[in-house]
């Protein structure tokens, strides 16, 4: 049986622990509000964009968007935006967005390049042998636009050069405090949209479809990655808060047993000085 004192010295220890992790939870809800708040913001123009390209791109064909961002030949590999968070102990936030390229039979080592918003996508995609070509992990602790733009202009020299022929993103999109979905979008060629109605009758585009569409496709993925970035952002801090008070609840859960052992152990030492005093009085008689 462990002694009083060891008992007490690992029962601190977690005491301590748990004021960390109930600190941290506290930052994370306060960092999560903020996120929502930009969250709420960003959404609908985001969804705007991605309207209005995929519908373009249903009435000029997936050949005119490559024309457009000026692809000689759809024959190189494949590019993943991978945005995940810079620190651990959010739960397997980060696991969760790195598996979907890595176990992804259509995303092989030799054949994808990895474009990397966070320095835990980074790292582990690395190590599985994936080649980084782009690196803002920066950007991942407090998401700005301009650095999705530096390298949103990095994919398009890719796709100009025939080094690239698809991009995709892979990220957490945040749907509640607790719900936080890991998603794999294809952002390049757009996905085509089979244009309303009343858009055919009512759209019309100066000077012509194909320059808007030149014109529209770095300011649409420089879009999505940016509202993907301020998704994961929301979805970070909720499984890190999640995270925190789950290991503040085993902590306090540990304590209690530990305060259990500490007062049993505690009155075994007294019993056993009671003993040793009644016996030491009766031997002096």
């Amino acid at each position: 049986m462990a002694s009083m004192r060891d008992i007490k010295r690992r029962r601190d220890s977690i005491r301590s622990t748990e004021q960390i992790t109930k600190a941290m939870k506290l930052v994370a809800t306060v960092k999560l509000q903020k996120a929502r708040v930009r969250l709420e913001e960003t959404r609908p123009y985001t969804g705007i964009m991605e309207t209005t390209v995929r519908s373009l791109i249903g009435r000029t064909g997936e050949e005119a968007a490559q024309f457009a961002a000026g692809m000689s030949e759809p024959s190189g590999k494949k590019a993943v935006v991978v945005i995940t968070s810079n620190r651990g102990l959010a739960g397997g936030y980060n696991s969760h967005v790195t598996k979907l390229v890595a176990q992804n039979p259509e995303f092989p080592a030799g054949n994808t390049l990895v474009y990397a918003l966070g320095r835990k996508g980074r790292d582990a995609l690395a190590g599985k042998g994936y080649e980084i070509m782009g690196d803002a992990s920066a950007v991942s602790e407090k998401p700005e636009y301009e650095p999705v733009a530096e390298m949103t202009a990095k994919l398009m020299d890719g796709i100009e050069s025939g080094k690239i022929r698809e991009v995709y993103l892979a990220y957490t999109q945040f749907k509640n405090t607790v719900v936080h979905i890991p998603v794999l979008q294809k952002l390049f060629p757009p996905q085509a949209e089979a244009p309303r109605e009343e858009d055919r009758s009512v759209m019309e585009y100066e000077p012509g479809e194909d320059e808007v569409l030149k014109a529209l496709i770095p300011q649409y993925m420089s879009s999505i990655i940016y509202g993907a970035l301020i998704e994961a952002s929301a979805s970070e801090n909720g499984a890190r808060m999640n995270a925190m008070e789950a290991a503040a609840g085993n902590a306090e859960e540990m304590i209690e047993e530990l305060e259990l052992q500490y007062n049993r152990a505690r009155q075994g030492t007294i019993t056993q000085e009671l003993t040793e005093i009644i016996a030491g009085a009766g031997a002096a008689e």
